[in-house]
């Protein structure tokens, strides 16, 4: 197959690099990519935002299947415009897409379906969302409606700062995102990610892992889009597994199949663990970023032939088996990130610090420049090792950042304690 993907990413050179070990892959293309994707794959110069375009070189270059990386296009249209023409993709419709594109019609749909989740209210002013805020009080949650590329959900222990995070949806901080608001009640627990393949009619589970949301050691300081992860998520054993798919998948499959939009694709949700069960945080329609990077790690089988067979729509005829080993991701971002990322710094030692057979280095947001590979984002590597207990994959990571030479970037270094801590318990 010659494939084409969509993204330039952490997440899409992941799911590049597992892509590219296929026997059934001719040829991969990525749109646009990164240097690190460059390595596997054929970088061509395509803007995701331009459909027409992405149609056009499908087209010329006879490509059998596309898989889209991040969540713009897909909330944007392309899986339609792709089918229009066609082209076998992976992702789902706009209308399907809603689920992450809109904050407020998923809690509609978990209401109308009976789906676990915290009780909200939906908004358009600022004054009635303030005045819902004061008469719920704290711990709270507001989010932007739509999407905020991760920025636009604030969790406030504190009542002006959740007053002040609706003043901030309404006075345009997120753009259009912000014009709707969604005030929800604040879930206790232990958050996990979980993720199915599904062609519209099967959910197929596909791993959990847990990630690190907040910038700081300890999980302390700002939400970030996630500053490290690892896989399988402790929390959710078998039984949880099977529970979250009796309770919430599979009715939201139901759900949107009787309102007109199948769900194709991989549905992530973000799940907490509560004392009553699993509830749902939210859903995306999309690969977890920085999940996908230890999820592939931990897969046996061909990707490229389950991410087909959901969009051929033949998920019942397969299975996934995975690594026992658990992996865990280190994200090392720029300094300033996340609030503003300094660009252009130089690294180097990569190829050094991926010696180690159990490591993978994922680009996240890296460039050329002059012969030098240069940071160009804020999230800007991902380091990722495997190993026989979360700790020693830690250790493997970790490890492999010491051999990186670059001073202006941070990380965390605390990444996968929850885990560890149960181990160690266990290990007692």
């Amino acid at each position: 197959m010659k494939v084409l993907l969509i993204g330039s990413g952490g997440r899409e050179h992941a799911l590049a690099w597992k892509i590219a070990a296929s026997p059934v892959l001719t040829r991969l293309y990525c749109a646009p990519g990164n240097p690190g994707i460059a390595k596997v794959a054929e970088c061509v110069a395509l803007d995701p935002a331009n459909h027409a375009q992405i149609v056009a070189f499908c087209k010329e270059n006879a490509i059998d299947f596309v898989v889209v990386g991040p969540e713009a296009p897909l909330v944007a249209g392309i899986a339609d415009e792709l089918r229009a023409a066609g082209i076998l993709v992976f992702g789902p419709s706009k209308a399907a897409a809603r689920l992450e594109g809109s904050k407020g019609f998923t809690k509609d749909l978990c209401a109308r379906f009976d789906i676990p989740t915290g009780a909200y209210q939906r908004f358009t002013q600022a004054d009635a969302a303030k005045a819902y805020v004061r008469q719920q009080g704290v711990p709270i949650v507001v989010k932007a409606d739509g999407l905020a590329a991760g920025k636009g959900v604030v969790v406030a222990f504190e009542l002006q700062e959740a007053l002040d995070a609706v003043e901030a949806c309404f006075s345009g901080a997120f753009g259009g995102a912000g014009a709707e608001v969604v005030v929800e009640e604040y879930l206790d627990g232990e958050e996990a990610s979980f993720f199915c393949l599904c062609d519209g009619k099967t959910a197929l589970p596909f791993g959990t892992a847990q990630d690190h949301k907040r910038v700081g050691e300890g999980d302390t300081g700002v939400n970030t889009g996630g500053m490290g992860a690892y896989s399988p998520a402790p929390v959710m054993p078998q039984a949880m597994i099977d529970r979250t798919m009796r309770e919430l998948i599979e009715p939201t499959m139901r759900g949107m199949a009787e309102i007109g939009a199948p769900f194709s694709g991989i549905l992530f949700a973000g799940l907490m663990i509560t004392k009553d069960g699993p509830k749902l945080i939210e859903y995306n329609t999309r690969f977890g970023d920085p999940e996908t990077q230890v999820l592939m790690l931990r897969l046996k089988d061909d990707l490229l032939l389950l991410l087909k067979a959901a969009a051929d729509g033949m998920l019942e005829q397969v299975s996934v088996r995975w690594n026992d080993e658990p992996a865990l991701t280190v994200v090392m971002a720029a300094r300033g990130y996340p609030a503003a990322p300094e660009k252009g710094s130089v690294i180097r030692g990569l190829d050094s610090a991926a010696a180690d057979g159990s490591v993978e280095i994922f680009h996240a947001g890296t460039a050329e420049k002059d012969g030098e590979l240069v940071a160009n984002g804020g999230r800007v590597l991902n380091v990722t090792a495997s190993g026989r207990t979360v700790a020693e994959a830690q250790a493997a990571a970790y490890a492999a950042i010491a051999k990186i030479d670059w001073p202006e970037g941070f990380y965390r270094r605390d990444i996968g304690w929850r885990a560890i801590e149960r181990e160690k318990t266990v290990a007692l």
